[in-house]
């Protein structure tokens, strides 16, 4: 009887060890929202760069993900989110796949955006401090909000948006995250001085903004937070309400530099998974690149701004991954520093 509760008991110790040893471990997994078509060989999206770039051949269906993991032999891997706050779900779905270990992963959030001509021009890069949550609001019509308020949204629980709000106990919350400034620092000091891609299209769509002396300069590398919302907005006194929330919600702290509609869903969805203790939420990295303007130029009307074709889109794909992909390799190559411990500046 001894002996066979002993067979038994390895038995279970080795099916154990068998199935640990067959979790799948990713060393990064590069996080993209959208592509247009085919992951490769067509117009690109956010993913294509990526896939085509750092052969992500291998592919892996995951229940609740609309668009296969992809893969290569180095422990790469992207995911297509999805956008809007959509991609939290799906993101959820990837984090709680039985099938992978991701207590050591690095997540690098990677897209285009909105740029903030206060801050830099289209095709520049922008590593995120923040992310602030700009969906969870009271919210009127401006034309209908009294004539001192400069827009018609105010934080829930205010009674105006020229005061500090109190925010209520039943708000949800966080409406910021905060990521690991040393792991950000690093990023942005092994990726500060990257030739970035610029064209002709961008170069003439940025002459435009005379008064923006950021957004005439060429396309650069900088830190800079992410505004996110599910609402595409667009104009001047958009622009004023995501600065200033940007202020508010990191006690004066943030900068708005891009504008997306995701990374407050992604931040959501890693803050739980790591609650979980399925993620390590101090090995995330957010990293857009601005593919237009936030507002309209002089003599454009927001309107028309916000429907146009987007001039510095080819650059700032070109950024995404020229500017991210460092961050990748090097995190591959030392991986046995890495894994342990996540790199700082």
């Amino acid at each position: 009887m001894v002996h066979a509760l002993c067979r038994s008991l390895l038995l279970l110790l080795s099916a154990a060890a068998l199935t640990a040893a067959d979790l799948i471990r990713p060393k990064v997994i590069v996080v993209a929202t959208f592509e247009y078509g085919a992951d490769t060989g067509d117009k690109p999206g956010e993913f294509q760069y990526w896939v085509e770039r750092e052969k992500l051949t291998g592919t892996l269906t995951v229940p609740g993900l609309d668009h296969p993991v992809r893969f290569n032999d180095q422990g790469v891997y992207g995911v297509v989110s999805g956008t809007t706050v959509r991609c939290g779900l799906q993101l959820l779905a990837l984090g709680l796949d039985p099938r992978f270990d991701f207590s050591q992963t690095y997540w690098l959030v990677n897209g285009i955006a909105g740029v903030s001509p206060h801050v830099a021009t289209e095709g520049s890069a922008a590593w995120a401090r923040h992310v602030i949550d700009g969906d969870i609001a009271y919210e009127i019509d401006t034309a209908e909000a009294p004539k001192d308020w400069p827009y018609g949204i105010m934080a829930l629980g205010n009674k105006t948006p020229l005061t500090q709000p109190v925010i209520p106990g039943w708000a949800p919350k966080p409406m910021a995250w905060v990521l690991n400034p040393s792991l950000v620092d690093w990023a942005y000091h092994l990726t500060k001085n990257v030739e970035l891609y610029d064209d002709a299209v961008a170069q003439a769509h940025r002459a435009q903004y005379t008064g923006f002396p950021a957004a005439l300069a060429p396309p650069k590398v900088i830190i800079g937070d992410s505004f996110a919302s599910s609402r595409y907005w667009h104009g001047a006194r958009m622009q004023q309400w995501a600065d200033d929330w940007t202020r508010l919600y990191t006690k004066g702290e943030g900068r708005c530099a891009m504008t997306n509609m995701e990374d407050h869903g992604i931040a959501n969805a890693l803050t739980r998974l790591a609650a979980r203790k399925k993620v390590d939420f101090s090995r995330v990295l957010f990293l857009r690149t601005g593919s237009n303007f936030s507002m309209p130029p002089a003599g454009q009307t927001a309107a028309e701004s916000m429907v146009a074709e987007y001039a510095g889109l080819i650059p700032s794909l070109e950024a995404a991954y020229r500017v991210g992909s460092p961050v990748v390799h090097a995190l591959v190559k030392d991986w046995a520093k890495y894994s342990v411990t996540p790199p700082a500046h």
